[in-house]
């Protein structure tokens, strides 16, 4: 009697749970926004929307609609931004990243943050809000960082304002050189390689081989890698295990010709299929996080993942060959490198690579309100 009176009010305190938490969230008690003494933003205002909360078996579902208005309140420029969106750490699916990498916010400014995430947390009779948010980390305009880094946010950051920097001055010297003519043809021959870019998809899981692949005979496969003069890293070799639409393991031999150590290193792939076409397969990094590379020295890195290419959903795409690239260097001393616009055309990877978030930024400019929205844009600074 006393097993089943416990049962009873255990199940009565869980459904009065569910019940107060289910439906739209209440801003004051089921989010909380954290942000520390010193930090560089301060939050102006909250809009939480449609955000709501919704049961599925043992979990709460949290599709979470936010807008959010900063204020820098630091003395430098804002380039970039990641919050970190929580519902449960240690959860799958309870906490997730957003970030902003195309801003230009000065001393005293405000600017808009929109976070669109779902998020899962289990039904516990806890207390506390239900998601919170907290800072990861601001880049400025002198590539200056502020954050405790959670998600390596800065290397991140540092790399997309990198690209932007690179891809910004290119503009504006097509601009310089070729006039609004040269200009509007640069922003047309963009959004048509944003449009006709083959498009494949890549599921990536950590350690083993993933279900549902296509069971052709495994073989450890060679590949080449693309020539960068000017890159820091040399990939000289490597080998993957290939099966069907599935690579995994990859195993790279690189050499460091800067003078500096390195700490990080990524390789972009493009597979090519049995019928010579080719597709950009994404970046993935190393497995290793406390690579540690000396100028000179060689090394190899690991690849602990498996890939697996779709041409849509449930059509696989069977590698037949693959070439990588190095895409990323970040140095000991945490400055980063990327690929010159010069040798993407050069070596028509620009096709295949997704264009960076500045070029997608001016080139929707471009589109939605004309040539001279986006010179205005390119001589702000």
């Amino acid at each position: 009697m006393f097993t089943a009176s416990k049962t009873i009010f255990a199940l009565g305190a869980a459904a009065a749970f569910l019940h107060a938490q289910e439906g739209p969230l209440d801003p004051y008690s089921s989010v909380k926004v954290n942000l520390p003494g010193d930090s560089p933003v301060s939050m102006m205002s909250s809009n939480y929307g449609d955000s709501r909360a919704m049961a599925r078996g043992g979990a709460l579902v949290l599709d979470l609609h936010m807008a959010l208005t900063l204020r820098n309140q630091d003395t430098r420029r804002i380039r970039g931004i990641t919050m970190l969106v929580t519902a449960q750490e240690s959860a799958p699916g309870g906490r997730a990243s957003y970030s902003v990498p195309t801003l230009d916010v000065g001393p005293g400014e405000t600017f808009p943050v929109k976070i669109d995430v779902r998020l899962i947390r289990p039904l516990q009779a806890g207390g506390g809000p239900l998601v919170q948010l907290s800072l990861d980390g601001v880049l400025f305009q002198g590539l200056e960082f502020y954050g405790p880094n959670k998600l390596n946010s800065r290397r991140t950051m540092t790399f997309w304002e990198m690209e932007n920097q690179r891809d910004r001055k290119y503009f504006k010297q097509v601009l310089a050189s070729k006039g609004i003519a040269g200009l509007q043809q640069e922003m047309l021959d963009s959004l048509a390689r944003q449009h006709d870019r083959p498009g494949v998809d890549v599921q990536v899981s950590r350690g083993g081989r993933s279900t549902g692949s296509v069971a052709n005979p495994d073989h450890v496969q060679q590949f080449a890698f693309l020539e960068l003069p000017d890159a820091p890293v040399q990939a000289i070799k490597g080998w993957a295990d290939i099966s069907g639409n599935e690579a995994r393991d990859a195993r790279i031999q690189i050499l460091n010709h800067s003078s500096s150590p390195v700490r990080y290193v990524e390789i972009g792939w493009v597979v090519k299929d049995p019928e010579g076409k080719e597709y950009m397969a994404g970046s993935v990094p190393a497995a290793e996080t406390d690579l540690y590379l000396p100028s000179g020295k060689e090394g190899e890195i690991l690849q602990d993942t498996s890939l697996r290419f779709l041409r849509g959903p449930g059509i696989p795409l069977n590698v037949q060959s693959m070439t990588g690239f190095v895409s990323q260097v970040e140095f000991s001393d945490g400055r980063v490198w990327v690929p010159t616009r010069k040798w993407l055309e050069r070596s028509k990877v620009n096709r295949l690579i997704p264009p960076s978030p500045e070029e997608q930024r001016l080139a929707d400019l471009y589109r939605k309100k004309g040539p001279q929205a986006l010179v205005q844009d390119l001589n702000r600074y």
